[in-house]
């Protein structure tokens, strides 16, 4: 079975970290592999936001209705903008591009949870999208997609292997 394929079982949404740093080439790997992400026409619409400092990431778990402790225990977070002057397909892009650190993450053993923040509430009653604004301080042509939150796993969920799979849901030439 090709490497991606088992990397594809073995990614997990990790919410629970060590407190043990990402290493830095790690990290790097992780950013350049949503740099790399596919995009319609190339138009590459994302922009990335890297927060590694406690007390900013403290205040971005506080994102979402309920906050998100998955972000405040995080040892890194990236958030994900993408620029809607560029293309139509913006969110699909970006998407794609964390997709693909999601990916890379997991690859590499370090655990990350995607968190949505397009169309979300931020705890203070503002839609997520102004909250990160203030706090983050990025343009207005510039629309929140989600943000990956990272850190060393301090869980290990089983593997979804590809046999479990429902392959009822994969129709051939009509539905």
């Amino acid at each position: 079975m090709p490497e991606l394929l088992n990397i594809f079982e073995t990614r997990r949404s990790i919410r629970r970290y060590t407190g043990e740093p990402i290493p830095e080439d790690k990290l790097q790997a992780i950013l350049s592999a949503g740099l790399l992400a596919a995009s319609g026409k190339n138009k590459r619409p994302w922009e990335l936001i890297l927060v590694r400092d406690k007390l900013t990431l403290a205040k971005l778990a506080k994102c979402r209705v309920g906050g998100t402790p998955v972000i405040g225990n995080a040892d890194a977070a990236v958030v994900v903008l993408g620029d809607t002057r560029k293309t139509d397909t913006t969110v699909e892009d970006c998407s794609i591009a964390l997709a693909n650190m999601h990916l890379m993450a997991s690859g590499l053993g370090v655990g990350s949870c995607w968190v949505q923040g397009r169309m979300r509430e931020a705890d203070d009653g503002r839609p997520a999208q102004e909250y990160l604004r203030d706090l983050l301080g990025y343009p207005a042509e510039m629309q929140l997609i989600a943000v990956l939150a990272m850190g060393m796993p301090a869980e290990h969920p089983e593997p979804r292997p590809l046999t479990d799979s429902d392959w009822a849901k994969v129709h051939k030439e009509t539905f």
